[in-house]
């Protein structure tokens, strides 16, 4: 099963690639065995999935081809380097996305929210409530700082499929991947250091490094690939940078997965400059490709990654729980998680750990995955469909977000205002960037089932483009006719 999901996953990232354009016939079966060393049933079970996925169609006694009619609308262009460390900015606009209205007040397709609606949640609802009704007095207590061991040794197991050998000992539960990311920060940063991060990159980290008066060095980002090692090795250069920032599996927001050769020569360059790195892999477990991507704390020989995670997004962000595994900082983050919020609700993690402990985690994913996958595809359609000609769409590979590029000089904080009236909420794209840049970006949630009133919502939004692009250019005309 492994072999033609992961022959599957090379072919189909070619094809996404461009690397096969359509039309072009792809590798034959015989051809493919022979290569890989796989039986030619195995690759016929990859040529299928393929089917299925929309990527390949066979024709008789020809082989197999890449569809005419699948036209893959231009990436978002890789984003240039920064000329020097910046204080973040665009509190107001990440307050206005956070603070919007209730899920049936307006519809927003901004916010990081999974899907929470799936019958593979009832044995968690469940728990919840049996943990509730056994009136445990554990239930209220502050519990351990470091969090239930139960849970702990749960996670430690789950960890082993990104490539972790860890203990449970190694860990610290946490309310949520937002604070094992701060409590990384601040373990390692003092105010006035520099960190380096993706670009564009997660608002919750922007903030927190505004909160803790650090400064943030945008790195250039390949929407396929991640980071650019080689400005990365020029900032290393020529900045004291304290840590290096990133989330390198189903990047939020442009859905990469950095390649391992690239996570290797990322801990490599870290090892050489001797500072730290904060994984964030809160979306790594949705992944569409199976196995699922390893972990830059795989790679990690010495202790110098901070690996951050959370059952945020894939089961549901009001439970709170995440984790952090140190490495050599791990005093340090338990200090920081104290001065925080001290220790994590009980009631969640005691009813996680039975969750996991039962074997229901694996399966939720597996229907989380197949699903977010099928609405990538259809809100990319609905995108290429309703939206002006020339937007750049990202091609994430697993979770469910997608990136939206419109033209240099839209501005997306006009867009989410001219929506309200239709209540409907975006996520601008200024609000990934310490400095405020990819103001001509928008991010789009895909999670929940598709629906009509999710479609017309597209279609609005994409009207609205329309009507902001055509009102700009109508102004600059008229800005231009009165200079001559």
């Amino acid at each position: 099963m492994t072999l033609y999901l992961n022959l599957a996953k090379l072919l189909g990232t070619r094809i996404e690639q461009g690397l096969y354009r359509p039309g072009d016939r792809l590798p034959s079966v015989r051809s493919l065995s022979q290569e890989h060393g796989v039986s030619l049933s195995t690759v016929q079970q990859a040529y299928r999935h393929l089917e299925d996925m929309g990527l390949a169609s066979p024709r008789p006694k020809s082989g197999y081809f890449v569809p005419l009619g699948r036209q893959m609308p231009a990436l978002p262009q890789t984003s240039r380097a920064a000329q020097r460390p910046v204080e973040v900015s665009q509190w107001d606009h990440v307050l206005e996305l956070i603070s919007s209205p209730g899920r049936h007040e307006v519809l927003s397709l901004g916010r990081g929210r999974p899907d929470i609606s799936g019958p593979t949640l009832k044995p968690l609802l469940r728990n919840l409530s049996r943990q509730a009704r056994r009136q445990d007095p554990d239930v209220l207590t502050y519990g351990n700082i470091r969090g239930d061991i139960r849970l702990r040794e749960q996670i430690a197991r789950l960890m082993l499929d990104s490539g972790c050998q860890l203990a449970a000992e190694d860990l610290v539960i946490t309310t949520g991947c937002h604070e094992a990311l701060s409590a990384a920060v601040r373990a390692i940063c003092q105010p006035g250091d520099i960190v380096a991060v993706d670009s564009p990159s997660f608002h919750g980290v922007m903030q927190a490094l505004k909160g803790f008066g650090m400064k943030a060095l945008e790195l250039p980002t390949d929407p396929l690939t991640g980071i650019n090692l080689d400005a990365l090795e020029m900032a290393l250069e020529q900045w004291p940078i304290k840590a290096i920032q990133l989330t390198p599996n189903c990047n939020n927001p442009l859905g990469y997965i950095m390649p391992d050769a690239n996570k290797r020569a990322l801990v490599a360059l870290a090892q050489r400059f001797d500072v730290a790195i904060i994984e964030d892999d809160v979306y790594a477990d949705l992944a569409y490709s199976y196995p699922r991507p390893r972990s830059i704390k795989s790679f990690d020989e010495d202790g110098r990654v901070l690996f951050c995670s959370s059952f945020s997004k894939t089961l549901a962000p009001g439970l709170r729980v995440g984790w952090i595994a140190p490495g050599r900082y791990l005093e340090q983050v338990v200090h920081m998680k104290y001065l925080g919020t001290g220790s994590t609700a009980q009631l969640p993690q005691l009813a996680l750990a039975e969750y996991l402990k039962d074997g229901h985690y694996e399966p939720h994913l597996r229907r989380l995955r197949a699903q977010y996958l099928r609405n990538r595809d259809l809100m990319v359609d609905w995108v290429s469909r309703y939206f002006p000609a020339g937007t750049r769409i990202s091609r994430p590979q697993g979770s469910f977000m997608l990136w939206v590029e419109m033209p240099q000089g839209f501005d997306s904080q006009k867009l989410n205002r001219a929506l309200l009236p239709h209540k409907i909420q975006i996520a601008p794209g200024s609000i990934f960037s310490a400095a405020g840049k990819y103001r001509n970006c928008i991010r789009l949630n895909y999670a929940e089932p598709p629906s009509a009133t999710i479609e017309a919502a597209v279609k609005q939004i994409g009207a609205t483009i329309a009507e902001l692009i055509e009102e700009a250019d109508l102004q600059q005309a008229q800005e231009v006719g009165q200079w001559r």
